[in-house]
């Protein structure tokens, strides 16, 4: 132990809640200059100068616990602070502190308006101590309730997530979330990409950085950089952005957000099921520049088809290529006999495909009347429905009230009748249905101009499809390959899948239709006066083909993406009267 009338030597001890750089930047250099002023004026030896950026709300300090085991070691006994309270805020330092004191390994604690010896009263030192203590626990205590209020609100207590920003006009703890006019449309896109089925993470990260220019938003140190690789995959996994948060971060309690969702529940499950898929074919690398590869499969082994690309160069100067693909015959065990086959006979076996599912124009706009007229009086009706969901948004509301009152009633204050646990799993899940059924009313109005539009994109797709394959780049071809079915493989150099079932009815009724559109060119009324083949009257076969693709649209969740007229990823366009002219 050091004595008292030994020269003392200070270690001067500054420090500040926050690690993040950025935070109270100024208040070590401030602490740093008071105290240094101090040991000119008081003549005081500093031996050296300790800072440290972390909260002394608990133990584990690093620099402090390094600084005290040098006190022991005899190399300083005295300290230097702005106040008790940058020494200690938890009473187990605090404790340590006032117990070195008392024993004299430290001979003094100097601080801005007072110094501590040995042979104080240890009872003024204390209060000082556990009033620390006590500010940083009513500090918790009033921070978390301000948090909870935030989450009840439906407005998650944390920085936004990219597209969203917190409001900057308003108080700080009052802050809400909006969306960035800058940012929102460009992380929605990044989605809208992932949807398609038709790109890698590798691609959207590319596209992120090259063609959208996504940045972060700039903060003061740190913002307005690209999104790494693994971003992506965060953004795109985030259950923020179809409405819903978790709070406390890991604790399964998610909470229904009042923010606007970016997505819908069903376009977020649909991407999860892209980015983790194992028994599905992977969206190609960038790299590759061919069609297929990643979306078809070996019928024999299960195994993935590659391509490659060969160059024949000929004596006489000419240079032919060719593209060819085969069973990568990873399974050894298999003995798969697949041969390899030129990407020319692929063309050709789409092309009969396409063919399978082709219609006129003719019942294409005839289609697409119906089809928007069945909206018109549907849209009507569908008001009944609606009100059905709000009685149902009703009784769960009256659930949640019943069972907070339940919770807090006074025969419930030993919690006997419902735990603290209970109460929490109940109303989480009241909450995720109110939230489900208020997304439900939100998206019910839309519904029918959903499945309206997505039937009037599969008459376009089965009348322009073998169009847009023909003049289309390797991106058309392989997005309308994807979006013909499901299960592509290859078996003795054909192609094998499975129809989408709206596109299965079209291959079985085409002719039928087409022969009824024939017979309704040649249609007379009595009198001789030809009629137009639309105002003829209505026979089976076209019309159950259009009400039953209506009914796929209605009735299935599932996303399948079709090529739009209107907003194509791929330049498609409606082709010209001209450029049909040649297949009719």
């Amino acid at each position: 132990m050091n004595q008292i009338n030994q020269p003392i030597k200070y270690f001067l001890y500054a420090r500040k809640s926050s690690e993040a750089e950025d935070r109270q930047a100024a208040s070590i250099d401030a602490q740093k200059d008071e105290l240094m002023k101090i040991a000119k004026d008081q003549g005081l030896h500093v031996l050296d100068v300790l800072e440290e950026s972390q909260s002394a709300k608990k133990p584990g300090r690093k620099v402090f616990n390094s600084m005290l085991e040098r006190i022991y070691k005899g190399e300083a006994n005295g300290i230097l602070c702005w106040k008790l309270d940058r020494l200690a805020r938890n009473p187990v330092d605090g404790g340590q502190i006032s117990w070195m004191l008392q024993q004299s390994a430290i001979s003094q604690i100097v601080t801005f308006g007072r110094t501590y010896y040995p042979t104080d009263n240890v009872l003024m030192m204390q209060v000082e101590l556990g009033m620390a203590n006590q500010f940083i626990r009513d500090l918790s205590v009033n921070v978390k309730r301000c948090l909870q209020k935030k989450v009840r609100d439906g407005w998650m207590p944390s920085g936004a997530p990219i597209g969203y920003l917190n409001t900057p006009n308003k108080q700080k703890g009052y802050k809400t979330l909006e969306r960035d006019p800058e940012r929102f449309p460009l992380v929605r896109r990044l989605f809208d990409l992932a949807l398609t089925g038709n790109y890698s993470m590798a691609q959207i990260w590319n596209i992120s950085r090259k063609q959208l220019n996504l940045r972060t938003v700039p903060r003061r140190n740190i913002g307005g950089e690209h999104l790494s690789r693994s971003a992506i995959y965060a953004v795109l996994g985030n259950p923020f952005y179809y409405g819903w948060f978790e709070f406390p971060l890991h604790s399964g309690n998610w909470n229904k957000g009042a923010h606007e969702p970016m997505v819908t529940k069903e376009e977020f499950d649909r991407v999860q099921k892209i980015m983790g898929r194992s028994n599905q074919p992977r969206p190609r690398h960038e790299e590759r520049m061919f069609a297929f590869t990643g979306l078809m499969k070996c019928a024999t082994c299960g195994c993935s088809i590659t391509a490659q690309a060969k160059v024949k160069r000929c004596k006489n100067g000419n240079v032919h290529h060719y593209v060819y693909y085969n069973c990568t015959k990873k399974r050894y065990d298999a003995g798969c006999t697949e041969k390899h086959v030129e990407v020319k006979l692929l063309h050709l076996q789409i092309g009969a495909i396409l063919k399978d599912i082709r219609i006129s124009e003719e019942y294409r706009d005839w289609a697409v009347r119906h089809v928007h007229e069945v909206r018109k009086t549907e849209a009507e009706s569908d008001s009944i429905a609606i009100r059905t969901k709000h009685k149902e948004c009703e009784e769960v509301t009256q659930q949640l009230q019943s069972l907070t009152l339940n919770f807090t009633a006074p025969s419930n204050k030993a919690r006997t009748i419902i735990g603290d646990q209970e109460y929490q799993s109940l109303k989480s899940d009241l909450l995720r249905k109110k939230g489900l059924l208020e997304d439900e009313l939100k998206i019910k109005n839309k519904a029918v101009e959903q499945w309206a539009e997505l039937s009037e994109q599969t008459f376009d797709f089965a009348c322009y499809a073998h169009l847009w394959y023909e003049n289309g780049d390797e991106k058309t071809k392989r997005a309308i390959l994807a979006c013909l079915g499901s299960n592509l493989t290859i078996s003795d150099k054909k192609i094998q899948l499975s129809y989408s079932s709206f596109f299965l009815s079209l291959i079985k009724a085409r002719k039928a239709i087409e022969q009824e559109i024939e017979n309704a060119r040649t249609y007379k009324k009595p009198g001789h006066i030809q009629q137009k083949w639309h105002h003829v009257p209505l026979l089976s076969v076209r019309l159950d083909i259009a009400r039953e693709i209506g009914t796929f649209w209605k009735t299935n969740k599932a996303h399948i993406w079709l090529p739009n007229i209107k907003q194509g990823f791929f330049g498609i366009t409606r082709p010209t009267e001209a450029e049909m002219a040649k297949y009719k």
